[in-house]
């Protein structure tokens, strides 16, 4: 069985004692690939140290967290702006609208978001997209986009069914996480109705800890975890929800 982590951020601190351990792990679970999605430039430096570290298995975005959109928040695009120049990214993310702690930047987290959406287009890259109590906003953002080509992952989705229907109408992928075992979310009444060939595979490590592990700090190799709530849900097994969820994961990652 072979996996793709598309959303996993194991060059932070949680992970900096025992990372060739959580490495391993997920190597022993069937994880092949890592994507590791940028948050801002403070943790730059240990994203593409990780990656260095790993080649061929983990791969960096580049981009700038809603979270992370603050007064100096043109000094971090400048910043993100500049690497997008140095080298090659296999996306731009993690990018979006967040409005769940705080609404005093809304304004610039959209100007920040559409101007990273642009980068996407010039760079022929897919989207990451984080979206927190923002779900239509930002869906309404990427719309603006489509027509002009991009493409891309709304990572961690937990929306309605008609929130779906809406995201692959624009032809993006669903990332599929820890939230899909969590008893109350309702998210898998949701994906019964959703094709596979929608959805990839992520953890969001260190966050969103699947059950049974709920609580604990998440890793790569809890991604069996997901696998086998997806493969109940549409009642086939476990080896077709990884072969669909990674062939998806390469359509979206390697079309540049």
């Amino acid at each position: 069985m072979i996996l793709t982590d598309t959303h996993c951020h194991l060059y932070l601190d949680e992970f900096k004692d025992d990372i060739d351990a959580t490495m391993k792990r997920a190597g022993d679970a069937g994880v092949q690939k890592f994507y590791l999605p940028a948050i801002d430039s403070r943790e730059t430096n240990n994203l593409l140290l990780l990656e260095k570290k790993f080649p061929g298995k983990c791969f960096a975005m580049m981009g700038l967290h809603p979270c992370s959109v603050k007064e100096n928040y043109k000094e971090e695009l400048e910043f993100a702006a500049t690497c997008l120049t140095k080298r090659k990214f296999v996306a731009i993310g993690e990018i979006g609208l967040d409005f769940y702690w705080d609404t005093s930047f809304m304004e610039q987290q959209y100007d920040a978001f559409r101007t990273q959406a642009g980068w996407a287009i010039q760079h022929n890259l897919p989207i990451v997209i984080h979206t927190r109590n923002a779900m239509q906003e930002t869906i309404n953002v990427v719309k603006e986009f489509v027509p002009k080509g991009v493409r891309g992952i709304f990572h961690c989705f937990s929306g309605n069914y008609e929130n779906a229907r809406e995201i692959i109408d624009a032809g993006f992928y669903l990332g599929i996480g820890g939230v899909l075992t969590y008893k109350n979310s309702g998210l898998a009444e949701v994906i019964e109705k959703i094709d596979m060939k929608h959805l990839v595979l992520e953890t969001d490590a260190p966050y969103l800890t699947p059950v049974p592990f709920r609580g604990k700090r998440n890793e790569s190799s809890y991604l069996k975890y997901i696998v086998e709530k997806l493969a109940m849900i549409k009642n086939v097994s476990p080896e077709e929800v990884a072969a669909i969820t990674t062939a998806n994961a390469e359509s979206i990652f390697l079309q540049q």
